[in-house]
C-alpha cells in the first residue's frame, strides 16, 4: 500500500521540488485518511483545507502494472466525491494568497469549476488536468491558462484521435479554439505537445527504463506548477516537467515516485 490520489500526488510532487503548497481536499476518518494527513504534514503541505467527512471513507485505488510498466486504475471515490463548493467558502477566500491553483477532476466537476470561477476573477493562473476524463465546458476551459491531458484524455476532450504529433497538434489547436490558453498533451514516452501563443513545440521525452507510470502525469503537473511559480517560462516549465516525470517512471508507487531533486545523470538513459 501506499499513498495516492491525483491530488494528493501533484501537491506531494509540487512540495518536493521546492514548492509551498496548500491542499483542498476530503478524508474520511478512517486510518487512510489517518495516514494521509501524517503523509501531507511530514511533506510540508498545508492542510488547513483538508476537511474530514464522518460518512464517507477516505478515496482508495487499486492499480495494477503489467510488465512494460503501463498502469491501468480502478478507482473508489469516497469522500472526494462529496468534496462541494460549500465546502471551500474558506479556500476561496484565501485565494488571494495564491499565484497558481492546479486542479484535476477526481473531485466533481461543480467543485471544479466553482474553484475556477473565483480563481480566475481573482487572477490565479489555473492548471487543470483533465483526468479522470470527463466533458468539460467551454466556460471552464476559458478560465485556464493551461489545460494538461494526456493522449487519451485529448482524444476524449478533442474528438481526434492521435497517432502522430501532427494528430496531437490538431487536437490541442481544437482545444484551444474551445479557450484553453496553453495546451499541453502528454504523450508518454513520446514526450509532450505544447500549444502556447499559438505556436507548437514538440518536448521529446527523456528515454529511461520504466519500471512503473504510475502518477507520471502527477508529478509532471506538480513539477509544472513550481516552475512556473518561480517565473519561469511555459516552455522552461514543460521541459523541467518532463524531466521531473522521466525520473519518477523509475521508481515504483504514486507519491513515492516524486523526486526531491532533477538529477539526470543517476538515470539509466536509453540512447535512441
Amino acid at each position: 500500500m501506499n499513498p495516492g490520489g491525483k491530488g494528493a500526488n501533484q501537491a506531494v510532487a509540487a512540495s518536493r521540488l521546492g514548492g509551498r503548497v496548500t491542499l483542498i481536499s476530503k478524508i474520511g476518518t478512517d486510518l487512510f485518511g489517518k495516514a494521509l494527513l501524517q503523509v501531507f504534514e511530514e511533506e510540508g503541505i498545508n492542510t488547513a483545507f483538508v476537511f474530514t467527512d464522518t460518512e464517507h471513507a477516505t478515496g482508495i485505488a487499486l492499480i495494477t502494472v503489467d510488465k512494460n510498466g503501463d498502469n491501468c486504475i480502478v478507482v473508489s471515490s469516497g469522500a472526494n466525491a462529496i468534496l462541494l463548493p460549500a465546502d471551500l467558502q474558506d479556500a476561496a477566500e484565501a485565494i488571494n494568497e495564491f499565484s497558481l491553483v492546479l486542479m484535476q477532476l477526481e473531485t466533481p466537476l461543480e467543485t471544479v469549476e466553482y474553484m475556477a470561477a473565483i480563481a480566475f476573477k481573482k487572477g490565479a493562473r489555473i492548471i487543470l488536468n483533465p483526468a479522470p476524463s470527463k466533458s468539460l465546458t467551454d466556460s471552464l476551459l476559458s478560465t485556464l491558462f493551461i489545460l494538461t491531458p494526456n493522449k487519451k484524455e485529448a482524444e476524449y476532450l478533442s474528438g481526434i484521435a492521435i497517432t502522430s504529433i501532427e494528430s496531437a497538434a490538431a487536437a490541442a489547436r481544437k482545444l484551444a479554439l474551445r479557450g484553453a490558453h496553453t495546451v499541453m498533451i502528454t504523450l508518454g514516452g513520446d514526450g509532450v505537445l505544447v500549444l502556447f501563443e499559438d505556436e507548437i513545440t514538440h518536448i521529446p521525452a527523456i528515454k529511461v527504463e520504466a519500471i512503473d507510470t504510475t502518477a507520471a502525469g502527477d508529478v509532471f503537473n506538480g513539477a509544472l506548477a513550481v516552475c512556473l511559480s518561480e517565473g519561469k517560462t511555459v516552455l522552461e516549465a514543460a521541459r523541467y516537467a518532463c524531466k521531473a516525470a522521466a525520473v519518477s517512471v523509475t521508481r515504483i508507487g504514486a507519491q513515492s515516485s516524486a523526486p526531491f531533486t532533477i538529477d539526470l545523470q543517476q538515470l539509466n538513459i536509453i540512447a535512441d
